[in-house]
């Protein structure tokens, strides 16, 4: 080292005074770091952007599918290669129940004079005409709610295109929303047997699992579950590695 040259321990001394008293020191030059360069790529996208070109038989098939469901929105070149419906099984305890509940309504009504003297009923219970009105309109708010239990159950239908996976999900009566999920955003894909009542009649559940949000999709009461989910894991390999995804 020169002795010349200050040492660290001298940096902290000063080595001269301005006019106005102030110390200054001898600090080696520093250097500053040079600021991060950032760099902007600008792409250019056409405001008309070439039109992809389909296929005489993908276009049939596009047709065909929404002529057969026209509510799907489907994008150009997408066709449904399964449709998935609930099982019948799951209208049994309603259909069963409402059924039950008009029977025993109907077998009072055409019994009811019996019925009345049996139980002495008096004056306007007495009258079997003035009762029968009520018991007819309690059967037709019966039979009105089984349709709504049928339309909602048999209008919950999921299907699987070349492109996506479509769950319609009716709610209520007025009450209905479409889920779509890309086949390339599905993870996993999987179903469900429980109890022996589903294994004799073979449906269950099915549930969809996608990445990112880690969103969850579930469809219930499905026939047949092990062959849909095949079918829907060979398309999503499918689509994944870019291979044409078969019908």
């Amino acid at each position: 080292m020169n002795p010349e040259e200050p040492t660290p321990k001298d940096y902290l001394a000063p080595v001269a005074y301005d006019a106005e008293g102030n110390p200054l020191y001898a600090h080696p030059a520093r250097s500053l770091p040079k600021p991060a360069v950032r760099q902007v790529v600008h792409v250019a996208r056409s405001s008309e952007p070439l039109k992809q070109e389909i296929s005489t038989e993908l276009q049939k098939k596009h047709d065909r599918s929404a002529r057969f469901h026209p509510l799907l929105n489907l994008s150009e070149g997408e066709y449904v290669i399964r449709t998935v419906r609930r099982h019948p099984i799951g209208l049994i305890l309603p259909l069963s129940g409402g059924s039950l509940v008009i029977a025993l309504a109907l077998i009072v009504a055409s019994n009811y004079t019996a019925i009345a003297e049996t139980l002495m009923f008096s004056g306007v219970l007495a009258d079997a005409a003035a009762v029968m009105t009520p018991i007819l309109l309690f059967c037709v708010l019966i039979a009105l709610g089984m349709l709504v239990t049928y339309y909602v159950y048999v209008n919950n239908k999921f299907f699987l295109t070349n492109e996506s996976v479509i769950q319609e999900v009716q709610i209520s009566l007025f009450s209905r929303r479409e889920q779509i999920v890309s086949l390339g955003n599905i993870e996993d894909a999987s179903y469900v047997q429980q109890g022996i009542m589903q294994q004799l009649f073979n449906y269950g559940s099915i549930r969809l699992s996608t990445e990112g949000d880690e969103t969850t999709y579930r469809f219930s009461y499905v026939s047949n579950p092990k062959q849909h989910i095949a079918t829907l894991n060979n398309a999503v390999e499918a689509f994944k590695n870019g291979r044409p995804v078969e019908d």
